[in-house]
């Protein structure tokens, strides 16, 4: 039986960067929409823009015919390069020999590639991507709420 067709548009965004980030996924599988999204406080835009492939297909419940779009050239360019490949050969060392940074989150995004046909495709960030677009604006809006709430927890100590 064919595996079932599934699209996915990723985004990371960071207020600072270093600071605190966000990142949103759309998950697309025939009719069905599904926007997911969150923030972390203290993080990098690379982080936020694995975190949000990883997390989206995390989502799925089964092996999938995976196409993830991302305006990450980060996340995108060492699969399309087969860049990944060697760097886990070079236990997680470019090819000049300096530490892959984000290992933790590049493991975990292979791990969650396991069970899936994953197909990576570059798209332009802010630009006219529909859906790149709107994972910008979820992954923003998780990083607004994430400092609301930290600033309300500040103003309200608990006792």
């Amino acid at each position: 039986m064919p595996k079932k067709q599934v699209e996915i548009y990723t985004d990371g965004a960071c207020s600072g960067n270093p600071g605190t980030g966000g990142w949103a996924a759309i998950l697309f599988y025939r009719r069905f929409k599904r926007e997911i999204s969150g923030a972390e406080p203290d993080t990098t835009n690379n982080r936020m823009e694995l975190t949000a492939i990883i997390r989206g297909l995390a989502m799925l419940k089964e092996p999938c015919s995976v196409t993830v779009y991302s305006d990450s050239a980060y996340c995108v360019e060492p699969f399309l390069q087969g860049w990944i490949f060697g760097w886990q050969k070079n236990g997680w060392r470019t090819g000049s020999k300096d530490e892959v940074k984000n290992v933790d989150l590049w493991q975990k995004l292979l791990s969650g590639m396991k069970q899936h046909d994953v197909k990576f495709v570059k798209v332009k960030g802010h630009s006219d991507n529909e859906f790149n677009n709107r994972c910008d604006e979820l992954a923003r809006a998780a990083i607004k709420k994430l400092q609301a709430e930290r600033v309300s927890d500040v103003a309200s100590p608990k006792n």
